[in-house]
This record gives C-alpha cells, structure tokens and sequence, in this order.
C-alpha cells in the first residue's frame, strides 16, 4: 500500500507510454495523415535502420557517452578525493562545484553559447587569443563540425561532474579511516592506499556512477536542440534529437515510437553489459 503511489506513477509516467511507443512503432501512425492507423510490421524498423541520419545519431550518442563516461567519473573521484578533507570553509568548495548542477540545462546551454560566440569578441575565443599571445584564429565553434561535439562534451562535463562529485565524495566518507591508519603503518604508498583501499572501497559507489552517467550521456538532448539542433551536418544529431523532431515537427508518431523501442534496447542492453563486467565482487563468507 505505501509503494502504491510510486508504482502508479511508473504506471501511468513510464510503462504506458512505452507500451503506446511499442504498439504504434508497427503502425502507420502519423498525425498529419488522413489514412487511417493500420499494422505495417517491421517496415517501421527496417526504414530507421537504414536510415543513414539515424546510425549517425547512434555513433553520436556513442561517442559522447565514450568520452564523458570516463572523463566525467575521473574527473568527479579527483575532485570528491581533493573535497574530501577536514579543512576550513571546504563547505563551500563543495558548493560551488555542486552548483552547476542546481542550474537547469536550458540555462546552461544559453551560457554555454554566449562563451563558444564566434569572432575575437567570443568569450573563449577572447582568452584563448590572450593565452596565446595573439596567435589564436577564432573559430566558430557551434558551426564548426570539428568543434561543434567537443563544445557539447564540455558544456556537459562542467554542468554534471557536480552530481557525480558528491556521490562519490559520500563513498570516500563511507570507508573506514581504519583501512587506511593500517596501509600507512604498511608503509604503503599513496598510489597504494588508493588502489588497494579506496578504489576496492568505492567499487559498488563507482559502478552505480557509470551506469547513471551512461544512462544520462545518452539521454543527450538539451544542449543539441539549443547550441546547435543537430548540426553542422549532423554532426552533433542524437537519437533524442531525431525523435523529438520526428514526433513534434514533422508528426511522424510510427517512426518516432520506432526510434524510442529502438534506442531503449540499445541503452538497456549496454546497462546491462556494464552490470555484469562491473559487479560487486560476493563475500566468499
């Protein structure tokens, strides 16, 4: 009875829809249509596979999440092991690297921007013909397809390594400082004590970071639409950009629902592989 209210929720917010999405991705679906909703199988499936745009998409995601999985976990365990001292105001460090993540992406893409604004009077730009002593060429990074993902990963690392942060800074919290007063009476390293203490010690906290942050890489959406909706020549096009549009500018429900079943077995199925090389190792006991 207490869990009624959650499981309606997921009910009603999560297995529903998918459930509409997987009935009229076999459908002709589409709401500028007048035919009538009738099955078409596979044809569906078949189409998006083929379709060159929608496999560039996949390799987007892929690529985005090959990169901010790692760098983003790296980053927040340095940051979280660098936090994670007795010092005064160190309160307030924590803060200010949490805040991005209080901001919501819209805001942070719009910012985001303003900073990669083409020409010398782009914020980035600006400091990067500073450091270089006036050797930079601007570069117009939005619209620039060499430019244009690594600008995204960017913006997405500086806005999200905050939540991994303090999840991993409440594992290092978790271990007890008694492991590590008996590695230093070893003599042990500080590389030591971090391979053969923290990282055993953070394993389950580790494994739960990765599998929400490749989750989250691929829900990749926000900063597409707003920085660069895709572009320049589908450099920066996702599998969630390419449904939004498919659904909500050109009303191709049948496509869209295809591409939802589609993307949800892909992420299922890389979770899943991640679980099993990534579990937490049984007590022999």
């Amino acid at each position: 009875m207490m869990a009624a209210p959650a499981l309606t929720g997921l009910a009603v917010f999560l297995a529903v829809p998918f459930a509409l999405a997987v009935y009229f991705s076999f459908t002709n679906r589409s709401l500028d249509s007048p035919l009538p909703t009738s099955y078409v199988g596979l044809r569906n499936y078949t189409r998006i596979l083929t379709d060159p745009a929608f496999l560039r998409g996949l390799l987007n995601n892929a690529v985005f999440a090959a990169v901010v999985v790692p760098a983003q976990t790296g980053l927040a365990l340095a940051l979280a092991m660098l936090l994670n001292r007795p010092l005064r105001g160190i309160a307030v460090f924590r803060s200010v690297i949490f805040l991005p993540v209080v901001f919501p992406m819209a805001l942070v893409a719009v910012v985001w921007t303003l900073i990669f604004a083409p020409g010398p009077n782009g914020a980035l730009n600006a400091v990067a013909d500073t450091l270089t002593l006036g050797n930079w060429q601007p570069v117009d990074f939005l619209n620039d397809p060499h430019w244009a993902m690594p600008a995204i990963i960017l913006t997405s690392l500086w806005q999200g390594i905050g939540f991994q942060m303090v999840i991993l800074l409440a594992g290092l919290q978790g271990i007890p400082g008694e492991l590590y007063e008996a590695a230093s009476l070893d003599r042990a390293s500080r590389w030591q004590q971090f391979r053969h203490v923290t990282l055993p010690g953070l394993r389950s906290t580790l494994l739960f970071v990765a599998l929400v942050t490749t989750v989250l890489a691929f829900r990749l959406f926000d900063q597409v639409y707003i920085m660069t909706s895709g572009g320049p020549d589908d450099a920066t096009t996702t599998v969630m950009h390419q449904t939004v549009t498919a659904a909500f500018e050109r009303q191709q429900i049948a496509k869209a629902s295809a591409m939802t079943v589609v993307f949800f077995l892909v992420v299922l199925t890389i979770a899943l592989i991640q679980r099993r090389t990534m579990r937490p190792e049984r007590d022999p006991r």
